[in-house]
């Protein structure tokens, strides 16, 4: 096995289910940690604060600080500021999302948007998608955190951020532009927070379509992991698979 330098590494269905910890994965940290190996989780959950997203992964034994953690509310606030993006959004989301965008510098609004900016919202509301709608039907941009249409939690696969954004889509006829994985865009970005060259670069994930997918689109390496999304029987129908595949981090040689 090829020794990598810098690791990048998703979390629900890798790290944990919901409240479900995946103690091998948490062993597998803690040895790139012992190694002093780089280490960033790449999550294209859009509603917690890096913070917050780290103090959960303390909580159940895992080498983790704020800086260890690259959300895809982040990812979407770097994209809009690297293309130059008027400052009044409106955002359909959570606490994270909306600490990311103010954090860019950008004005969060209810009227008068140039952007359409949705991530996953547990609170959604028919009020929340008709303004959202109209924005975009009035010419504002629609740009949204990931597309997952379903999230691996201890319960089972409930609705993901990309259920709630079809909506939108599905009634403006507008596709918006998607920034977390399978898109490169997170994970180039989360590249250059590591530091690490891409030949030298790993990502880890349990979901084919979004983990996997990014690390293909993004020129690294992949390595899936069969503990949440993603089984042994789904591969059979892939054209381009992931570098590595393993039962658990368990197999994982450092």
């Amino acid at each position: 096995m090829k020794n990598y330098k810098g690791f990048l590494i998703d979390l629900d269905g890798t790290m944990y289910k919901g409240t479900e910890k995946i103690q091998a994965a948490i062993s597998f940290v803690q040895q790139l940690q012992a190694q002093d190996l780089p280490y960033l989780f790449v999550t294209n959950n859009s509603t917690k604060p890096p913070s917050d997203v780290a103090a959960k992964l303390v909580s159940m034994g895992v080498p983790c600080t704020a800086d260890h953690v690259f959300t895809t509310s982040m990812a979407t606030a770097n994209y809009l500021k690297e293309q130059n993006a008027s400052r009044k959004i409106y955002a359909i989301g959570e606490e994270g999302l909306y600490l990311a965008l103010e954090a860019a510098g950008f004005e969060l609004v209810e009227s008068d948007a140039d952007f359409v900016v949705m991530g996953m919202d547990r609170d959604i509301t028919y009020e929340k998608l008709t303004r959202g709608a109209l924005h975009i039907r009035n010419g504002a941009k629609f740009v949204a955190t990931n597309g997952d249409v379903a999230l691996p939690t201890e319960r089972g696969f409930l609705p993901g951020a990309g259920s709630l954004i079809s909506v939108l889509s599905v009634t403006t006829g507008v596709t918006p532009t998607f920034i977390g994985k399978p898109e490169p865009i997170i994970v180039e970005q989360a590249i250059e927070v590591l530091g690490t060259a891409k030949e030298d670069t790993l990502m880890i994930g349990d979901n084919y379509a979004t983990d996997i997918l990014a690390g293909i689109n993004a020129g690294i390496d992949s390595l899936l992991v069969f503990t949440g999304v993603t089984t042994k029987k789904d591969l059979e129908t892939i054209d381009k698979l992931p570098t590595l595949t393993m039962d658990s981090l368990a197999e994982y040689d450092l």
